[in-house]
């Protein structure tokens, strides 16, 4: 297993329970599998204890602490994966950008994109191997920690977010100069594009060797684009990067893993979403299961919806709201999952109450159909 002082991506544990994986690529389960976006997160008071002394990003490039991150909600939720700690922003760090973590703001670019003459500082060839190895290490050295108890999820953002991040600078509630750049420099916004996802195929590839047994592409900001936007800005390139990825899994003779698309508020794109390419569509709370099982039909595995901000109510009305949910989406060709990540303040009990039930419920409606 070791190289040296580096753990290698071979000799992986027996997986023990592939429930999330079965119900990724459309097979039966006896319950419905769970997990949440951001699990690992600050409403847990091991994971603010973890990185109290150190910097977000210097947090991400130590391959033993994010193994550590990842783990913790293991050790209290029966969670059906993992997902390893990491962040959508070391892609554009891959390209040469500078991103810190302020204090109370956030995520931001010291020299976001302004003109068009800005894209040359970017690299236009990343080794991501040398540039994101240390994502690929936690992969390996998490995979390895987690025993084969449950599967363990690796993740990028889209192209589209990542570009307007890199433009806007941080958050934005309008990503009006992201999109300025959409109709003034429509050209250069899909060169930009194409450079994230060539990027971001040999990223996810790379995660996959790693020890990666399923993906998932955060297209995060898809709501502030409509439809015709979408068409144009994200969806070619969303296609591109399940296509690109499975191809090169095959050539390089490497588990054709299951693949999420999670493209937040995309509520008007979802039949788009069901012929991208992935085995699974995460959907947020805006949408109605009914209605989206409709548009997505029954060859997809859905992910989703339950409002983040239902953990909030008391631990029986969750429990009820779970129910609905399942009943609603069915527990087959699902996967139950928030419509969004977990906010800090939660109650970490309240996250367990809403894993206990999505399993608890299943099982009794499995049993009784």
């Amino acid at each position: 297993m070791e190289g040296g002082d580096r753990i290698l991506p071979k000799g992986f544990p027996k997986l023990k329970n592939d429930t999330f994986l079965r119900a990724a690529r459309g097979e039966e389960t006896e319950h419905t599998p769970v997990w949440c976006m951001r699990q690992a997160g600050r409403y847990l008071p091991e994971f603010r204890e973890t990185r109290a002394t150190q910097d977000f990003f210097a947090t991400c490039r130590s391959p033993k602490v994010c193994c550590e991150l990842t783990l913790q909600p293991l050790r209290r939720f029966p969670l059906d994966a993992a997902i390893i700690f990491s962040d959508i922003l070391v892609v554009p760090q891959a390209l040469g950008m500078e991103v810190v973590m302020v204090p109370g703001k956030g995520p931001t670019f010291t020299e976001p994109l302004k003109e068009v003459e800005d894209l040359l500082k970017l690299r236009q060839k990343v080794d991501v191997t040398a540039e994101l190895g240390y994502v690929f290490q936690a992969i390996t050295l998490t995979r390895h920690s987690l025993e084969g108890k449950v599967p363990l999820i690796g993740f990028s953002g889209a192209p589209w977010t990542l570009m307007s991040y890199m433009i806007e600078g941080g958050g934005s509630s309008t990503m009006a100069k992201a999109k300025s750049w959409l109709y003034r420099h429509p050209e250069a916004s899909h060169r930009l594009l194409r450079l994230l996802a060539d990027v971001i195929i040999d990223y996810l590839v790379g995660q996959v060797a790693a020890g990666a047994q399923a993906l998932q592409l955060f297209e995060s900001h898809a709501g502030h684009l409509g439809p015709d936007m979408f068409q144009n800005f994200a969806l070619p390139y969303i296609r591109d990067i399940a296509q690109a990825v499975k191809s090169k899994l095959k050539e390089e003779a490497l588990p054709l893993v299951p693949m999420i698309i999670f493209a937040k508020d995309a509520h008007y794109a979802l039949c788009d979403l069901a012929h991208a390419g992935y085995e699974v569509v995460g959907l947020d709370w805006t949408i109605r299961p009914q209605e989206a099982r409709a548009q997505i039909g029954k060859d997809v595995t859905l992910q989703g919806n339950l409002d983040p901000c239902a953990l909030y109510a008391p631990k029986e009305k969750i429990g009820e709201l779970v129910k609905k949910m399942l009943e609603e989406f069915g527990t087959q060709r699902y996967i139950a999952n928030l419509g969004h990540g977990l906010y800090p303040d939660m109650n970490p009990e309240h996250v367990g109450a809403f894993v206990e039930a999505v399993h608890a419920h299943s099982r009794h409606i499995n049993k009784h159909s």
